[in-house]
């Protein structure tokens, strides 16, 4: 067991919460994703249960930072093609790769799983995660934009939901296998019709109304 680590309250101690991280992943590792309990993770790490429920709301939420956290690893590691196409392209295999091939992966499909019945877990998931991962592919979209390989009226989320939509049913339905001409080809189709000209060009992405002026004193 661990030594106790000091808690600073609701401030998150780096020491203590890498250790944390660490402990979830090396149980996620070691006995998959129903294996790991607050319980477990606050023994390994030597914390306190209670410091890990005021840091993060279930265990969904906690497995969220730890595939997070290896997944940049991940996309940090990964070389950047000049070409944005072959770029995305790529970026979409590796992110299939880590699916299968890593516990921190493996462990999504559940985490989303347990997102369809816990509000809290859908929240974490869907309004805190989900917008961050997609900074990596709408930079390489921005390239294909500054290329003119993108009309720059596309809503570029649209792409990403149109192609990461195809790497997403393949994960739920245990097939991250596709060939590179799979991956290829919808990307390639993902482009085209984003193209000047084509079907996607004139997708601009929803501005968000303003927000009504309070009243005056308020």
């Amino acid at each position: 067991m661990a030594k106790p680590r000091a808690s600073i309250g609701s401030h998150r101690n780096p020491e203590s919460h890498a250790a944390i991280l660490d402990a979830a992943a090396a149980l996620l590792a070691e006995h998959g994703y129903a294996g790991v309990t607050f319980e477990a993770v606050a023994r390994r790490a030597g914390a306190g249960k209670p410091t890990l429920y005021r840091w993060w709301p279930n265990k969904a939420a906690l497995l969220i930072e730890v595939y997070e956290r290896e997944k940049v690893a991940m996309e940090a590691a990964r070389p950047t093609l000049p070409d944005p196409q072959e770029d995305f392209a790529d970026l979409v295999r590796a992110v299939m790769d880590f699916w299968r091939d890593s516990p921190a992966g493996q462990a999504f499909r559940s985490i989303i799983a347990e997102a369809q019945a816990d509000p809290a877990a859908l929240a974490a998931l869907r309004d805190d995660f989900l917008p961050r991962t997609r900074e990596v592919p709408r930079a390489i979209l921005a390239r294909a934009v500054a290329a003119g390989r993108i009309a720059p009226t596309t809503d570029l989320g649209l792409i990403i939901d149109l192609v990461f939509g195809f790497a997403w049913y393949r994960l739920l339905t245990h097939r991250l296998t596709p060939t590179q001409a799979e991956i290829l080809g919808v990307v390639g189709a993902a482009f085209a019709a984003a193209a000047p000209g084509g079907p996607l060009a004139s997708t601009t992405a929803p501005v968000s109304a303003a927000p009504p002026t309070p009243p005056p004193g308020r």
